[in-house]
């Protein structure tokens, strides 16, 4: 989603605020600008749309001074991606950035018309820096108006301010979106997340829920939701691990995939310690009755991968739901169930907001999270990192199998605790796991098989994935992939239900992608496979070399896995499903690291 970043330097801010909004390409834009108060008071700004190299050449032509600034990368809400609604926003004497939705800007635009103050974007940002502009023209301070500001706000936002004729003062407020102060020396710092504010400092403070902050070069002033002074925690954050290269890699993707081995390594030793899983003392499955995973995207089909474990391992009933639709629905929660919610950045707004439905409802939260100061992390009762280390790609692949680890160790957990597992077959099941990096690092050979089908993919209309038990949501993952980077078509489908309707899809024009590893549903699955090929369909097969073996000839083309890896195979089907979306996109040349409506970071419902 957007990105937000503030500097009160002491040398000049545009070159900075540029380089930092490069760190936060990730979260995906369509459009960009900056903000300064220059040396004599004055305040300007440029804004571009498209890519942030627009925006640099705007600045060599129309250059912009001063050591205080704000930026922003905006992913278009409220009216179309055009200069006129790229941020900063400004209106007399103050200019806004802003990540969120506010939900009552209409209410508000005709409150300030009566006043006559009329927009001249269609953002609802703009509302914002009226009514703050508004509160200046009065004779109140900067502070001031901002606090008579924020009240009046309805929705998530985080936000930046900037003054004219104020060259050592930034506001910041934060309500649902997350918001960073990075600390300096005689320099401050806002940004959405520590990565775009790692080459100023490694000393950070978050805002917490309802926060807002004054800052100026020698420090920050912290007040909570109430206005009353507040102390918020300075944490050094590793700079090193906020780096953000190829790594020789022609996309951020690939390089990610090909991390995939590494970073499941360490989390693999991080939670198993001499054959013991090493967890929170708070985590005892005995008395639990029900598990309920919530996630969004590809979180969500982490969460529908485990469902399977949680059931089939530990025998401990499990539901599954979006983000989206979980507190909608209103689901009975019980006193003796969990909620585990499982999110890359810890501060999906859906994901946030269903915890905030669970935790009065439930035994206990936990949040699977990627980052550990994120909102999700701080605010469920436990938060288990992830530990795959920054995600750059829009598309999700390391966290995706860093989140299946992490949710495997739990399952297992609940299933010894429970008296499911004993310490022998518990053993069995860690040895499956610590095999895992190895054996993905065999399926990251496929690379070259799986870029020699993406012509033929890549010419496709529509694309059905098929898949059983634990590999059905691999199939959705498969699909949602392929969607997301080449702008293909897809479909996964639980193999079962192939002709209870899909298989009407089937001919000789659409692909189909089976995912058939040699376990209990194999044959069930060959069936179905069968019956798509009896019609035409061009199958895929995507199994180990026996169970292409087995299978028959007839398919269009097959990927040999590994054999191994016990029930958590899941994890390892996942890389051809990623390899089969890159390599296509590549082959479609589209945007494959940013595509287009995508952001890394939802933090708007």
């Amino acid at each position: 989603m957007c990105g937000i970043v503030g500097i009160l330097g002491q040398h000049e801010v545009a070159p900075q605020l540029v380089e930092a909004l490069k760190r936060l390409e990730y979260r995906g834009y369509d459009s960009a600008g900056i903000a300064t108060v220059d040396d004599t008071g004055t305040l300007e700004r440029r804004r571009a749309t498209g890519k942030l190299i627009n925006l640099s050449d705007r600045l060599v032509h129309e250059p912009l001074t001063g050591r205080a600034g704000i930026g922003h990368t905006r992913w278009a809400t409220h009216g179309a991606a055009t200069e006129g609604n790229a941020h900063p926003h400004r209106y007399g004497a103050v200019s806004v950035v802003h990540n969120g939705i506010i939900e009552n800007y209409r209410e508000l635009r005709a409150e300030l018309a009566e006043l006559g103050l009329s927009p001249q974007t269609d953002t609802d940002t703009e509302t914002v820096a009226l009514l703050t502009g508004h509160y200046l023209s009065q004779g109140t301070s900067p502070a001031e108006a901002v606090r008579a500001t924020l009240p009046r706000l309805k929705g998530a936002f985080a936000l930046a301010f900037l003054f004219d004729g104020e060259g050592d003062l930034m506001i910041g407020a934060r309500r649902g979106s997350p918001l960073a102060v990075g600390h300096g020396t005689d320099e401050m710092y806002l940004g959405s997340d520590a990565i775009a504010l790692a080459p100023f400092t490694d000393r950070i403070s978050y805002l917490e829920e309802g926060d807002h902050v004054i800052l100026n070069r020698d420090g920050a002033a912290f007040f909570d939701a109430e206005g009353r002074p507040a102390n918020r925690e300075v944490a050094r954050i590793d700079v090193g691990a906020t780096a953000i290269d190829k790594a020789g890699h022609r996309h951020f993707m690939a390089k990610e995939i090909a991390e995939q081995p590494r970073v499941l390594e360490d989390v693999l030793s991080h939670y198993i310690k001499d054959g013991r899983i090493v967890l929170p003392e708070a985590l005892d499955f005995r008395e639990v009755d029900r598990i309920t995973l919530v996630g969004c995207g590809t979180a969500s089909l982490a969460g529908q991968v485990a469902r399977y474990w949680f059931e089939q391992i530990a025998g401990l009933p499990c539901e599954t739901d979006i983000a989206s639709e979980f507190r909608y629905r209103e689901p009975p929660l019980s006193d003796k169930s969990w909620a585990i919610f499982v999110s890359q950045s810890g501060e999906t707004a859906d994901t946030l907001a269903a915890l905030h439905y669970a935790a009065p409802r439930v035994a206990r939260t936990i949040g699977v999270v990627n980052v550990g100061t994120s909102a999700i992390a701080r605010e469920a009762d436990v938060a288990l990192p992830t530990l795959a280390g920054i995600e750059v790609c829009v598309a999700s692949s390391k966290a995706f199998t860093c989140q299946l680890a992490v949710l495997a160790i739990l399952a297992l957990k609940a299933a010894h605790d429970r008296g499911r597992l004993d310490d022998a077959a518990l053993g069995r099941h860690l040895d499956d796991l610590r095999a895992m990096p190895a054996l993905m690092s065999q399926a990251l050979a496929l690379s070259d098989d799986c870029a020699a089908l993406a012509g033929w993919l890549s010419e496709a209309s529509d694309v059905i994935y098929l898949g059983r038990g634990a590999l059905f949501p691999v199939a959705l993952e498969g699909a949602l992939k392929l969607k997301e980077l080449s702008y293909i078509h897809a479909e996964g489908y639980a193999s079962g239900e192939l002709k209870h309707g899909p298989i009407a899809l089937i001919d000789r024009n659409v692909p189909i992608v089976v995912l058939a590893p040699r376990d209990a549903l194999f044959d069930k699955t060959v069936s179905n496979m069968q019956e798509v090929m009896a019609r035409h369909g061009q199958v895929l097969l995507i199994s180990d070399a026996e169970g292409i073996a087995s299978a028959g000839s007839g398919t269009h083309a097959s990927l040999a896995m590994p054999s191994e890896g016990g029930v958590f195979q899941a994890m390892l089907y996942a890389v051809p499903m990623q390899y089969l979306a890159y390599h296509t996109a590549v082959a479609k040349g589209t945007d494959v690291d940013q595509p287009r409506n995508l952001a890394k970071s939802v933090t708007v419902e």
